[in-house]
């Protein structure tokens, strides 16, 4: 075994204060009331306690609860596991257990623990601990996570999940212990002494079974023994010798202790392969030869069969559950292994499908499921009588049952354990060398190496085995075993690294295998100490063997005062390893890893502290080290860092570069920089600058070295100097990309270039003077390093002279030019990845950058080599570049790539400002045109508040259906009268903006309410008696009821969904007022006073249509549940109308599906006919076109013609039938389901049965049938599947016409035998019956089919004496359904209406003739009345204003006829006009529009006695489709919405409140149906208030018009989305937003359902059209008026009213006003202001930054106080992306940013400044070309800046080739191989070329031209 790598000098680390500790469990259950629970259960019959000592009930419960709970106390601790986002929050978990109690507790340092849950069981915890389920998920594959607690008792398993549900497994053999694993628990059986009973010879049972979930049966766990001799033979687990100690999740690995052999062994645990199950289950076809085989056969079978009947806990008879029982019956296949030790017996049963229990019930039917397995009971003490076969017969059976039921399925076997690893076997099996581990854990070392280390109590030793994930990763390798002497030993997660407990008694810290130091605890006596004085008894049950975790707070010390040694501390063996030894932690070790905590002030808190660049230090070194040389830096470290007494944070640094140094064998002492005092080392640059900068002479060669300052060669780290200095400088480059970071670069500079020197690296040490001239003058020293030595460092392949310097490389992508990849560090360099690859996306233009092509733009440097593949790409990279794809799609595929890597609008803002640029870009450019369908992250990146809004909304309702939150919540009403009408919910701020001009909806809201009293004005005539004027008033108020009662159809529609119900409050519901008020005296009219007749029930259907109308006002969206509607019931009976309409309402809504089908049941058995009604027309529209089998029995109930024959003639109320069947229609809707569509078609026709029943309104039943026949084959046309033999068209062409009746076919022969002795039909159809019903059903087959010959059917009679045979009303819905038939040529003008009125009516009439004129008008009234009833439909919601003009010139011509028509047409003509009106309607559907209101207001003034009640449902029902929803909703024209209109509006209205005859009153409700939002309302992302916004929408082309596109001002209703191929918000007011609905609709379909919310935000400058209409005050504007220069007339006080954004308001506040001490910077002032105006007008405020970074670095510059030259990179960068734009073109202009004369100016102020100092100092250029050293400083400082910003590369031993350049061509024909940029070469050429020709002169051009 390999020892202790290395081992560090005896040094100490500090530790935290001791505290004792206590579970926190422990004080909560002195208080829990334990015992109360044992009272309780007496209440509880015997079955339903899960306990197996159910009979002995109490008393056995009261011994449990005995003193003994003291000792029976056992805790588990971990970190917490609460994903807190914001903060990560650290605390940790405790759960306790004692007795029948559970605790779980959380706490933390910051806070007291606190009672999470606790749970109180039945019988003694046996053990408790936490649990991942893995459930599947219904929909995909991916599975979710259940965290639950487990609690074990002796029979069950109690399993409760964070979610609250709860499960009660059964268990079916007794359990010595329970183990969590990845994919749920492990459980070991107990080996009961009388296993060997009816364990066959040489046939153990299998020992370790799993269960993956609460449902799922428990199932043996097979094993993988890795062993030569057996092959891999996979065998049950059935060794009892075998005892787990350990699991874990990550990796899932199993640790075991062989008893037997004293070994132990890892096992990876993964779910079992199909092979391995066959090879379980394999049957082989000879049982093997003795009787034995047979016996095998049926022994485990009968077993299980006989458990399962006898003795489970609580199953009754065989079917205990109910799912057939797998069982294992297993042929003999022996094996007879020579190790004594391991049994190896293999059961194979025969293969068989598990039953597959599902995982979704709900927890409170988690019945017990006694399964296959569950048959080990080994609960049977008698011994087995043997047959004289040998055969084995349980106790309870007999041999014949056994021999017959072999063949049972078998238990499929769900996990596999296969073997990994073993220790090797000692010499002599000798068993004192070994014993069980007590403890076992994970741990890592500072180098991510992975132990596994159990600890061997009697050796006191810890056995650690490394182990490495092999390539795959599915595989763990296990190279190595060290062992470290220890008494204990605890993992210490956070810091990586274990506490050990060594036999002296001292602390000592490892991190892995390597020691670290000693734990100095104060408050512990010195090591030397005898530690058993006051620890007579240090145990750790095996049970706290769990994957330890970093507990919180716990602290060291865990002194129990009350605590007892346990007096069986001595015996480790396996059968004890429960809670006898249990609390006496008094140690630290508790799986919490106390220690964390108890090192938790110096290590925990510290080293997260550590500073950033500390911790990148350490990270790159440990990243390219070897695993060992890293750990000694990282240990070294480790104890410098945490030595008593613990660094202060300044010093921190410099500590580390000493420790670092020495390691690399410098002598800091003698180093002058790291010399000095620490405090002082640590001072500012400044500082150091005053100090050092005077001395400084020379910039690379100071005198000759002293001998002393050479570098000590066997230091650990020497080889490793080049490796390190690379990784280093990477790191620098990394943090230049960070403004945050950038100031500790400075830091990391020093040690840098002195590593460059010494490597005699010299460009890199000009790199560093570049970057950082004033610091980097100072240092002078080098230290020698023997050439000899040299040979000795490694010098990675990836070191090249050059240096990597990640501006350069931006810069020359802005240029264009070729550049090797960049070098990266993987998962340190994180900025540096983005960047380059973002650069090389969006600059470089490679789509593939991001993904194939990385390796062309980085190389990912891995430890020790160079990866090739980036060598080779290097040079044939520009080959491959595609050409530049269209800019706004790189700038799309940019930003979605960087908001995916995580990169936020926040790290943005630390990005340098030139490097930022580009990417501001792009984001700018994505702002402008955005996808509507970006993820939130990607819009918050862009900027564009509304979508981001848009998207959180979305991703909000995608993970629970929540109401839209939105504020357009409606107004609170004081008055109590505006309470009760039941409209006070419409949302007055949409509203108010739909219709801002005027007050119509308060007007609908006067014509629709019905809850106050109305006026009864009736003048008293002289001759009328009082009497008979009291009878006079009373009349009249009934002729005005008949309006009321009709209000509350159209007032459902009005209200439609715009109510959020308060779950704890029921619903109002305005009360139906059928009293009056008499002027002058206000006296009150009732219709009860008896001075009248009034008819019986007349209010029990508007009551329903009120409790209808009362319910639909609940959105769809809101959270209802069964106990609120059940809540909602009324408690006296004559309310029970309105809760019938209030059910039917919320299947309207799609609410009635959460009523739970007990309640559905309850109401049905009422037997009230409403309720009835109600509910199965609510449950049936909730349903919808589902074929939902419940509902379909729920329905076949209440139809006869669904009912066998031969069952039990249910006496159900006609209209209770008649709704069933609509019923039917509603859930098959559009299936063509064939038996259905056979049934109703015969119920059309189905002949009045010989008593009473079917002869009562036999019309409407067979109008049903047909409407339900229409909806189940809605639009099939003639392609019905299967149906042709039904001749389903002929069969109804035949109901519609007449003839002989055919027989009944089918089941219902026997029930039409006799006829009806009520009815004389004869054998011929009654037509005036049938035909309504069967004209809609041919109407709804062939909707929109444009199928001819089925419309010619249809055609009015074309002979007069035809047409006397027909009914007018007849005509009406043959024109109806011939015309929605043919949908495509329906046309919106009267020359279409007139055409459907047939040549015979239209023309002159011959006197003569005897031609009834009555009958002609009639006729032709109806006719029309279909055809504008066709046009409504096709039309429906669309706002066509054809459709609409033609239908009101029509309505106006009916009016002016019926002013001097008689009163004998009086009632044809207002159902035409009713029917014109609705169609209005329909086409305005949610408009509000004016004159459809006017025609209704004029119809409800109109109550004189021929205006039935029909006709007032009829005009209210169009008032409220004009206002649907509030205006939010309107009408689809899809076949669905079309079916429920024709249901709705069918044609005939009752003739009073009670008429049903014809047309059952509730199915006028469907109309809701046909409803859907689409409003879109634009509502402002900063006020979260609607507004007005331009919309665009472009219709896509169809054949009756070209693509047009119309602008709309939103909020408005959208047309049909199918029609649309774009939404566009239209700028310039707010920031345009595209939707595309060529590509898919959902996302404005999902936007519509949620109250239309568009969230659209103000572009800056622009005021809403509310208080802006014409657009004449915005801030663009004004400056164009005042005709000056933009600035000027920018006045900063102004800027409020244009942005909402914090930081400009201020800025223009503090930076743009003229102040006292502003005066003399007026300049400034106009810049800044300048710069405001700006950012304002071009919409990017974000840039407002870089501006003023851009001023401040010219301006710094020109002062000449630049200290470093990061602001002129920064600079350089900005010009190259200007510059690479302007090449493309002036057209690019509008692309960039920075689009004013300001960089120009700017960058003129730069090359003005450069230029004069290199007019007057060339020299310096000139010495510094030369190699020799330079003067004075601030020379070097501009030199440093000149260069940079001149792109000028390293030219030491360039200037020689320089030298010679006589001409301008030989230095043009250098500068490609020098790299420098012409422009830049031309201002060098004075210098260069000597300065004979004047400086600014060159060859005749003038320098300013370059």
């Amino acid at each position: 075994m390999s020892e202790v790598v290395y081992e560090e000098t005896a040094t100490m680390i500090a530790a935290g204060e001791l505290q004792s500790f206590v579970p926190f469990g422990r004080e909560h259950c002195r208080n829990h009331p334990n015992a109360f629970n044992l009272q309780l259960r007496e209440l509880q019959p015997a079955s339903e306690l899960w306990a197996s000592d159910g009979a002995a009930g109490l008393v056995g419960s009261l011994q449990e609860v005995s003193l003994q709970e003291r000792e029976r106390e056992f805790w588990q601790l971990r970190k917490g596991c609460k994903g807190v986002k914001e903060e990560d929050v650290e605390f940790e978990e405790e759960l306790y257990a004692a007795g029948n109690v559970v605790v779980w507790s959380q706490g933390s340092r910051a806070q007291a623990s606190s009672v999470y849950k606790a749970f109180t069981v039945d019988s003694p915890v046996q053990q408790a601990l936490w649990c991942n389920f893995a459930a599947p998920h219904k929909k995909n594959d991916d599975e979710e996570v259940e965290l639950t607690v487990c609690i074990v008792q002796s029979s069950c398993v109690n399993v409760h999940t964070m979610t609250g549900k709860d499960f009660i497994s059964p268990l079916p053999f007794q359990v010595s212990n329970v183990w969590a694993t990845k994919f749920g628990l492990l459980m070991e059986r107990k080996n009961t002494a009388n296993d060997a009973h009816f364990s066959p010879p040489g046939e153990p049972l299998p020992t370790v079974f799993s269960m993956l979930h609460p449902l799922d049966e428990i199932a043996p766990v097979v094993c993988k023994p890795a062993g030569l001799f057996e092959g891999s033979r996979v065998q049950y687990v059935s060794d009892s010798a075998m005892k787990i100690v350990f699991t874990c999740c990550q990796p899932s690995i199993v640790v075991s202790y062989d008893t037997v052999q004293g070994i132990h062994s890892v096992w990876t645990l993964r779910k079992v392969t199909h092979d391995e199950r066959s090879t379980v289950l394999r049957c082989p076809a000879e049982p093997v030869g003795t009787p034995l085989g047979l016996m095998a056969s049926g022994f485990l079978t009968s077993h299980l069969r006989n458990v399962s009947r006898h003795d489970s806990p609580g199953g009754t008879g065989p079917s205990g559950s109910p799912l057939h029982y797998s069982a294992l019956h297993s042929h003999q296949s022996r094996i007879v292994s020579s190790s004594p030790g391991t049994h190896s017996r293999v059961h194979s049963p025969s293969i068989s499908n598990m039953a597959a229990l599902s995982r979704a019930h709900s927890p409170g039917m988690a019945a017990p499921s006694f399964s296959g397995v569950a048959r080990f009971n080994t609960s049977l003490h008698s011994s087995s009588p043997r047959g004289h076969h040998g055969l084995l017969a349980s106790p309870n059976s007999t041999i014949n049952e056994t021999v017959l039921v072999p063949e049972m399925e078998p238990i499929i076997p769900d996990l596999c354990m296969e073997q990994l690893w073993s220790e090797a076997v000692t010499a002599g099996s000798n068993r004192e060398m070994s014993s069980q581990a007590s403890k076992v854990f994970l741990t890592s070392d500072l180098c991510e190496n992975h132990y596994l280390c159990f600890l061997v109590e009697s050796h006191q030793q810890l056995r650690c085995v490394k182990f490495i994930e092999s390539n795959d990763t599915s595989q763990l390798i296990f190279p190595s075993v060290t062992t470290i002497p220890a008494k204990d030993a605890e993992p210490l997660q956070s810091i990586d690294a274990m506490l050990v407990l060594e036999a002296c008694g001292s602390l000592v810290l490892y991190t892995g295998i390597t020691r670290v130091s000693k734990v100095f605890v104060p408050g512990l006596l010195s090591p030397s100490f005898s530690l058993t004085n006051h620890l007579p008894h240090r145990s750790t049950p095996v049970e706290t063997v769990s994957t330890p975790a970093n507990a919180g707070s716990r602290h060291l010390q865990r002194l129990d005062e009350d605590a007892m040694p346990s007096p069986v501390t001595g015996l480790r063996g396996p059968n004890i390893k429960h809670h006898d030894a249990s609390f006496l932690e008094d140690y630290t070790f508790q799986p919490a890893t106390p220690y964390i905590n108890a090192l938790r002030d110096p290590v925990c808190n510290r080293v997260t502290l550590v500073g950033f660049l500390l911790r990148k230090c350490l990270e790159a070194i440990r990243f390219i080290l070897p695993k060992e040389a890293a750990m000694k830096v990282l240990v070294k470290w480790y104890n410098i860092y945490n030595a008593p007494g613990g660094p202060s944070a300044h010093t921190e640094w410099s500590l580390f570069v000493t420790c670092f140094m020495t390691l690399m064998g410098y002598n800091t002492e003698r180093l002058t920089w790291t010399r000095n005092d620490w405090d002082y080392l640590m001072g500012s640059h400044y500082h150091r600058q005053m100090n050092f900068l005077p001395v400084a002479t020379s910039l690379d060669a100071s005198s000759p070295p002293s001998p002393s300052l050479k570098l000590d060669s066997s230091a650990p780290l020497f080889p490793h100097i080049p490796a390190l200095f690379y990784v280093l400088h990477l790191l620098y480059q990394e943090l230049q990309l960070d403004e945050l970071q950038r100031a500790r670069a400075s830091s990391l500079v020093c040690l840098l270039q002195q590593l460059a020197r010494d490597l005699q690296l010299e460009e890199y040490v000009d790199l560093y003077w570049r970057d950082y001239p004033s610091i980097i003058s100072g240092f002078t020293e080098s230290c020698l390093i023997d050439q000899a030595l040299i040979c000795q460092m490694q010098r990675p392949s990836f070191l090249r002279p050059e240096p990597p310097c990640v501006f350069s490389w931006l810069s020359s992508c802005l240029r264009g030019e070729e550049s090797p990849p960049f070098p990266y560090l993987p998962g340190i360099c994180q900025r540096t990845r983005l960047l380059v690859v973002s650069y090389a996306l969006y600059v470089i233009g490679d789509e593939n950058a991001t993904s194939t092509d990385v390796s062309k733009y980085l190389a990912k440097l891995s430890a020790g080599f160079f990866p090739l593949i980036s060598l080779v790409c290097m040079f044939s990279r520009q080959s491959s570049v595609k050409v530049m794809s269209s800019s706004e799609n790189l700038a799309e595929q940019l930003v979605v790539w960087l908001t995916s890597q995580g990169f936020t609008l926040k790290d943005l803002e630390s990005v340098p400002f030139g490097v930022a640029l580009p990417i501001r870009e792009a984001i700018y450019r994505c702002r402008e045109q955005p996808c509507s369908d970006w993820s939130e992250e990607v819009c918050l990146l862009i900027g564009r508040q509304d979508l981001t809004k848009q998207a959180h909304k979305m991703t909000l309702a995608k993970s629970k259906s929540v109401s839209s939150g939105l504020s357009l919540e409606p107004p609170a009403t004081t008055e109590p009268d505006e309470e009760e009408d039941g409209m006070s919910d419409i949302v007055q701020e949409v509203t108010g903006l739909i219709w801002s001009q005027d007050l119509r909806v308060q007007e609908v809201r006067r014509l629709l309410q019905s809850s106050r009293p109305v006026r009864v004005s009736v003048v008293q005539l002289p001759e009328v008696s009082d009497h008979e004027y009291i009878e006079e008033k009373e009349n009249k108020l009934l002729q005005l009821c008949q309006r009321t009662m009709a209000l509350p159809v159209g007032r459902g529609l009005f209200t439609l969904f715009s109510y959020h119900p308060v779950p704890t409050e029921p619903l109002p519901v305005p009360k139906l007022n059928l009293t009056g008020r008499a002027l002058p005296r206000n006296t009150v009219v009732d219709l009860n006073s008896g001075n009248i007749d009034v008819p019986p029930n007349m209010t029990s259907w508007p009551s329903f249509h009120n409790g209808v109308a009362a319910g639909l006002k609940i959105a769809p969206a809101s959270q209802v549940d069964s106990a609120w509607i059940a809540y909602n019931k009324p408690k006296s009976p004559e309310l029970a109308n309105e809760y019938a309409g209030f059910l039917m309402a919320l299947g309207l809504n799609g609410h009635l599906t959460k009523l739970a089908t007990l309640n559905i049941h309850d109401y049905l058995t009422k037997g009230h006919e409403m309720t009835s009604i109600g509910l199965l027309l609510g449950v049936s529209s909730a349903k919808l076109g589902t074929m939902d089998m419940s509902i379909t029995r729920l329905l076949g109930i209440h139809i006869p013609a669904l009912l066998p024959p031969t069952s039990t003639e249910l006496d159900v109320p006609h209209n209770v039938q008649v709704a069933a069947v609509i019923g039917i229609g509603l859930v098959y809707q559009g299936t063509g389901h064939r038996h259905n569509a056979e049934v109703l078609l015969s119920e059309i026709g189905r002949p009045p049965g010989p008593e009473m029943e079917y002869c009562t309104d036999r019309e409407s039943y067979s109008l049903a049938a047909g409407l339900a026949l229409g909806m189940v084959c809605l639009g099939h046309g003639s392609n019905l599947i299967g149906m042709t033999d039904l001749n389903v068209p002929e069969q109804l062409y035949q109901y519609m016409v007449g003839g002989h009746r055919r027989a009944q076919a089918g089941a219902n022969r026997e029930r039409h035998k006799s006829p009806s002795y009520q009815i004389k039909e004869g054998d011929t159809i009654n037509v005036d019956v049938t035909c309504p019903g069967a004209t809609l059903a041919l109407a709804m087959i062939y909707l929109k089919t444009n199928n001819r010959s089925i419309a010619d059917w249809l055609k009015p009679p074309d002979t007069l004496f035809l047409l006397d045979f027909i009914k007018p009303e007849f005509l009406l819905l043959r024109t109806l359904a011939r015309c929605i038939i043919m949908w495509d040529e329906i046309l919106p003008n009267t020359i279409w209406v007139k055409s459907n009125i047939p040549q015979i009516m239209r023309g002159t009439f011959d006197p003569s003739e005897d031609i009834n004129m009555e009958t002609m008008a009639q006729a032709q009234d109806y006719i029309t009345a279909g055809a504008c009833l066709a046009l409504g439909l096709r039309f429906a919601g669309s706002a066509n204003s054809d459709a609409f003009d033609c239908l009101y010139s029509l309505a106006r011509t009916h009016m002016t006829i019926m002013s001097f028509a008689g009163t004998h047409t009086f009632y044809n003509l207002q159902t035409c006009l009713s029917m014109i009106l609705l169609a209005m309607s329909m086409v305005m559907s949610g408009t509000g529009n004016l004159k459809v209101l006017q025609l209704c207001r004029f119809f409800h003034k109109r109550t004189g006695g021929e205006m039935n009640y029909g006709f007032h449902m009829a005009h209210h029902m169009a008032l409220g489709l004009l206002f649907l929803g509030g205006g939010r909703y309107t009408l689809s024209t899809s076949n669905s919405a079309i079916a429920a209109l024709l249901c709705a509006l069918y044609p005939h209205f009752p003739a009073h409140s009670t008429d049903n005859r014809y047309h059952l009153q509730a199915l006028r409700h469907l109309a809701v149906l046909a409803a859907e939002p689409r409003l879109l309302v634009p509502v402002d992302v900063d006020s979260l208030k609607p507004c007005y916004a331009l919309l665009e929408v472009t219709y896509k082309e169809t054949k009756w018009y070209d693509e047009t596109t119309v602008e709309l001002m939103a909020p408005t209703l959208l047309p049909e989305l199918q029609l649309l191929k774009r939404v566009k918000v239209k700028g310039p007011r707010y920031w345009e937003l595209s939707v595309d609905l060529s590509k898919e609709t959902q996302h404005l379909k999902s936007i519509l359902s949620r109250d239309g919310v568009l969230y659209v935000k103000l572009r800056a400058g622009q005021l809403p059209y509310k208080d802006d209409p014409q657009g004449w005050k915005s801030l663009v504007a004004t400056t164009v008026n005042h005709r000056s220069s933009g600035v000027k007339a920018f006045k900063p006080e102004a800027i409020s009213t244009f942005t909402s954004e914090p930081a400009l308001v201020s800025f223009a506040e503090l930076f743009c006003k003229t102040s006292e001490g502003m005066k003399h910077r007026e300049d400034t002032l106009v810049l800044f202001s300048a710069m405001l105006y700006e950012c304002v007008t071009q919409e990017c405020p974000e840039m407002l930054p870089t501006y003023i970074a851009i001023e401040q670095a010219v301006s710094a510059l020109r002062r000449g106080d630049l200290l470093q030259t990061f602001p002129l990179w920064q600079l350089r960068l900005v010009v190259e992306l200007w510059d690479s734009r302007m090449q493309r073109g002036p057209a690019n202009r509008r692309d960039t940013l920075l689009t004013s004369e300001f960089l120009p100016v700017m960058k003129n102020a730069v090359d003005a400044t450069l230029d004069s100092w290199l007019k007057e100092n060339s020299s310096v250029l000139r010495t510094y070309m030369k190699g020799e050293a330079l003067s004075k400083d601030t020379q070097s400082i501009m030199l440093a800046c000149f260069l940079v910003y001149r792109s000028i590369p390293y030219l030491k031993n360039a200037h020689t080739q320089l030298e010679g350049c006589s001409s301008l061509g030989d230095l043009l024909l250098l500068s490609s191989q020098l790299g420098i940029p012409l422009r830049d070469l031309l201002r060098l050429v004075p210098v260069l070329l000597g300065s004979a020709s004047g400086p600014h002169t060159l060859l005749g051009f003038p320098l300013q031209a370059f």
